[in-house]
Formats: C-alpha cells, sequence, structure tokens
C-alpha cells in the first residue's frame, strides 16, 4: 500500500517536470497547444470586457439623455426644477483640460472686469476699454451664456446685475446689423433660453425692434446698417453700388425666429423670412450666390463668391434654421437651397500639391481665387452637421470632405511658427499653402468645427488638435491683463484687442470639446454664428417655450 502511494505521487508530479517533457516531444507540443488556446481565450475575455465597458459607459450617456428627457416632459408647465446630473465616468484628461479653458475664461472674464467694465471690448496691453460697438457691453453680452455654461455663478450673476441696471440701446449710434444681431440678440435669448430670466428677453425684444426698420426695403432685403434711435438705415458706403452684404443680410433669421417663438409676435419671423423667399426667387441651380446684393431688386451683383468674409454665414444659417425647426416640413426649403449651395461649394474644391490639403476656392465670375480664410473653416462643422441629412453615400462623402478640411484648417495652425493661424492662405501649385494675411484675432472657426466633428463622428482626433490649438493660444495670447490677437503669426507680435468673440466662441467652444455631449446636446440646441445656442423649437410651435433646466445643469459638471 505505501509503495502504492509512493507510485501514484510520483505519477502527478513528473508531469511539471520540464525533462518528462523533453523526452516527449509530442506531449511538449500539446502542451504548448493548451497554453497558447488558454491564452487566446483569457486574451479574447480580456478584450470583451473592454469592450462592454465601453458600451455600458456610452449605454450611460444614452440612459442619461433620454432621462433628462422625461424629466423635462414631466417638468413642462409645471415650473419644476430637473434634479442634478448624474455621475457619468468622465476621461480624467478631460475634465483637466476643461478646467484649463474655464480658467482662462476666468482670467480674460476677470481682466474684463478689472480693466474695462461695460465697455464693449478689452485693450489689454493699454488695461483700459474701447467702445468698439457703439457702447452696447458686447463682451458682456457676448460671455453670458458662457459663464452660466461653465458654472460661474457669481460672475454671470454681477454681469446680470449690470444687463438690468446699466445697459441701455438708446443710441444715436450707427450700428451693423449682422454684428447686433449676432452678438446681442443671439447673446440675450441664448440666456434667457439657459436661465429662463425674463428680463434677458425682455432686452431682446428691446433691440431687436430698434432694428426692424432695417428690413424696409423694396425687396425686404435688409439694409445692414441702422441708427439705433432714429431707425434709419443705409449699407456701407463701400459696398459695391450701394449693395447689401449676402452673410449681413442672411444671418439674422436664427435669432429673430428665436424671438418669434418666444414672444408669440410673428412680426420678427415675417421679417427675415421675407428674405429668404426673395433670394429664393432666383436662387441659381448651384446654390452660390456673390456677396453683394441688390436691396432694391434683388440681384445679385458681379462680385466674388466665397465661404470666407461676407458669404459664409448665409450658408451656414440655411442648415441651422433647418436644424432649428426640428427638420419638419416647415423647414424644408430652407434645407433644399442648402444643399444646392452644397453641390456648388463642391464646385470650389481643389486640392494642393504635393500635401493634398483639401480647402475652398474663391470665385468671381467663372475665374477661381486659390485662396481660402480662415473663416471657412466654419465649413467643416457645418457639413458634418449637415451629413445626417442625406442618404447614406452622399452623408459619407460630405463628411469626408468635412474631415478632410478640418484637416486642412488645423494646419493653417500648424504650419506656422507660433502653431497660430493666419487670417487667409493662399495656395500655390508645388507649395502648398502660405499665410496671406498673417494676423490671428483669436478666431474660433477651426475649433468651431473641432467641436461638431468630435461630437458627430467620436474621434478623440478632434480634442488633441484642439488642444494643441488651445496651447498655442496660452503660449502666445495670454498676458497679465487678459488675451491678445497677434498682428503677425510668424513673428508672434501683438495687437491690443481681446476680441468679445474669444470668450463668447472660442474658449466656449473649446470647454465643450471637452465636455460630455449631453452639455448643450445638438439633439436639443442650435448655434448661431456667434456660438450662442438656442433652444430648438418645433417651427409649428409659436408658444414660449418652457424651459426647465437643472439649476446649474451645464456649469455643474466637476471641473
Amino acid at each position: 500500500m505505501a509503495r502504492g502511494r509512493s507510485i501514484a505521487g510520483s505519477g502527478i508530479w513528473r508531469y511539471l517536470n520540464p525533462a518528462y517533457y523533453l523526452r516527449r516531444p509530442k506531449r511538449l507540443a500539446l502542451l504548448f497547444f493548451v497554453f497558447v488556446s488558454v491564452s487566446m481565450v483569457v486574451w479574447d475575455r480580456m478584450n470583451l470586457t473592454r469592450e462592454h465597458e465601453v458600451k455600458v459607459y456610452k449605454l450611460n450617456e444614452e440612459v442619461l439623455r433620454l432621462e433628462q428627457m422625461v424629466e423635462e416632459l414631466k417638468g413642462v408647465g409645471s415650473g419644476k426644477t430637473l434634479m442634478t446630473q448624474k455621475d457619468v465616468p468622465e476621461n480624467p484628461v478631460d475634465i483637466e483640460r476643461r478646467q484649463k479653458v474655464k480658467e482662462a475664461m476666468i482670467h480674460a472674464w476677470s481682466s474684463y472686469e478689472k480693466y474695462a467694465w461695460g465697455k464693449d471690448e478689452l485693450q489689454p496691453r493699454t488695461k483700459d476699454g474701447t467702445d468698439s460697438f457703439g457702447g452696447l457691453g458686447a463682451t458682456m453680452i457676448d460671455s453670458l451664456d458662457t459663464l452660466y455654461i461653465m458654472g460661474l455663478d457669481e460672475q454671470f450673476q454681477k454681469a446680470r446685475e449690470w444687463v438690468a441696471t446699466s445697459l441701455d440701446f438708446d443710441k444715436d449710434y450707427d450700428a451693423s446689423m449682422f454684428e447686433t444681431t449676432i452678438r446681442v440678440v443671439g447673446g440675450l435669448l441664448s440666456t434667457y433660453d439657459l436661465s429662463g430670466d425674463k428680463l434677458f428677453l425682455d432686452k431682446a425684444k428691446d433691440i431687436a425692434d430698434r432694428l426692424l426698420p432695417a428690413w424696409n426695403t423694396p425687396t425686404g432685403i435688409p439694409y445692414n446698417i441702422i441708427n439705433l434711435r432714429s431707425g434709419n438705415a443705409h449699407n456701407p458706403s463701400w459696398a459695391a453700388g450701394g449693395a447689401s452684404i449676402l452673410a449681413d443680410s442672411g444671418t439674422e433669421q436664427l435669432e429673430f425666429i428665436a424671438l418669434s417663438q418666444r414672444t408669440g409676435d410673428p412680426k420678427y419671423q415675417q421679417k427675415v423670412e421675407k428674405v429668404i423667399t426673395e433670394l429664393n426667387k432666383n436662387f441659381p441651380a448651384d446654390g452660390l450666390l456673390p456677396i453683394y446684393i441688390n436691396p432694391d431688386n434683388g440681384n445679385p451683383s458681379y462680385s466674388t463668391t466665397t465661404f470666407g468674409a461676407m458669404g459664409d454665414s448665409f450658408y451656414e444659417y440655411l442648415l441651422k434654421v433647418w436644424v432649428q425647426g426640428n427638420k419638419t416640413s416647415e423647414v424644408k426649403l430652407y434645407r433644399e437651397m442648402w444643399e444646392k449651395s452644397m453641390k456648388g461649394l463642391l464646385s470650389l474644391i481643389n486640392k494642393s500639391t504635393p500635401s493634398s490639403f483639401t480647402y475652398i476656392r474663391e470665385k468671381n465670375g467663372n475665374s477661381f481665387n486659390d485662396k481660402m480664410d480662415e473663416l471657412a473653416c466654419f465649413a467643416p462643422g457645418m457639413l458634418a452637421l449637415g451629413a445626417s441629412g442625406y442618404g447614406p453615400d452622399e452623408e459619407k462623402k460630405f463628411l469626408t470632405l468635412a474631415e478632410e478640411l478640418a484637416w486642412t484648417c488645423y494646419n493653417f495652425y500648424q504650419s506656422t511658427p507660433t502653431k497660430l493661424a493666419g487670417e487667409n492662405y493662399f495656395f500655390n501649385a508645388g507649395q502648398d499653402m502660405s499665410v496671406g494675411t498673417s494676423w490671428n484675432i483669436l478666431r474660433p472657426e477651426t475649433v468651431e468645427s473641432l467641436f461638431y466633428l468630435w461630437r458627430l463622428t467620436g474621434n478623440k482626433t478632434y480634442q488633441e488638435w484642439g488642444w494643441n490649438i488651445f496651447q498655442a493660444f496660452e503660449k502666445n495670447s495670454r498676458i497679465e491683463s487678459g488675451y491678445v490677437g497677434l498682428k503677425d503669426v510668424n513673428t508672434g507680435a501683438k495687437d491690443n484687442k481681446m476680441q468679445s468673440f474669444f470668450l463668447a466662441e472660442t474658449l466656449k467652444y473649446l470647454y465643450l470639446l471637452f465636455s460630455p455631449s449631453s452639455v448643450i446636446s445638438l439633439d436639443d440646441w442650435v448655434f448661431n454664428t456667434e456660438a450662442h445656442p438656442l433652444k430648438i423649437v418645433a417651427r409649428n410651435d409659436q408658444r414660449k417655450p418652457t424651459i426647465t433646466l437643472r439649476q446649474r445643469r451645464f456649469g455643474g459638471i466637476k471641473g
């Protein structure tokens, strides 16, 4: 019995002796096969676990979004405030970067507060303010929704107090219709939609009423400058033949339609929709209009066709009014006109050599100009936003184009010594791109497109590009008393202005680039061209929208 136990024991342990297998190659091969098989099973299970975690994370986000929608529906008409957003696992890198952007906003705002309170814009190097928009408090109003979204409560309340006690539109000042609409009307309406505070709606109505006489032309295409006190309107003296500017005349629709929806007064919507009706009468097959339009007869003047300065936001608003109208048949015309314009856009696309950068040319008559403004870098975001309205093949085509254009725009930044983009670029055979006008005034268009592409594709590359651009601003534009533009992106020479859109757009889009997609969801909000988010309301619902937002719904995100 004892011998039997000894034999049995040695029979077990011999399998652990390497010499056993060296004498038996077939069993060694079998052991190797078993080891590889088990390793593959374990590795597969680990991958499945990781994939499961990613799916759970995405499902948590979707469940959260649906819960928010349900709670908002429950709260309609009750004035009930929604509960605090549930914690959703976030990438620590995103949290850290969002905090850095928030700190940049605090620095910009506190500098404005210290040196230029109530003025339109801060001049950081001389530590004073300037009224570049007639004293309408442009930076104050442009910053309101950014402060709210970032949860900067104390700063927001102080700005609100200024709006309540000091904001006065009764000024003998010739205001730009375009700038006043996108910055002031848009900023006030956005803050109303976010906060539900009627003060901002009343102020928006006040300034909008002062702008309305500009549409009193034979065609309804507005004059682009109006005196806020007298209501006298005219076009810029430098505009060809007294013409109206395309972008300036076709970039009020979002704001004025929203104002009609929130006040129940149709006059604002009627004014701006008449412009589109007039332009559609002779809308070309390629959907491209030159930058000058005659307000007396609606005819386009012989001039440049561009997706850059003075053309850009007309095309942007054709798409966004369709989004704002919940993509219903009521706004089908806007989508149809936009799709025509995108056919025209394709005719302007070209590629550089030797690096094949995709870019949008300008056109004058039948001649092309191989020039692209940084302003045209809004187009990748616009294309990404509009791609989902096409069928599968067209959607893929336009999304691919958006991605290619975004790469070009990112390289506008990466190609300079400061890693900040110039105002425009020229493309020459064999030389790719070169800076034309070399200043940088803190523009947002590229980071705007990176925001849309990240939201709509989930590709984190766009976050990395945005972070690199933010770091370039921090390195070159941040000074002790705010942020400044550059006179020359090659030398880094600084100017003396902190543009209001840096706070309204550039920093807001960067903040949202590192925020969960539920923060200002593209399903529920549409951004005007100054990055002021407006709540999407179905076109046939002209009632004041019920705004049932959580207390500090957006700024409540930690970081």
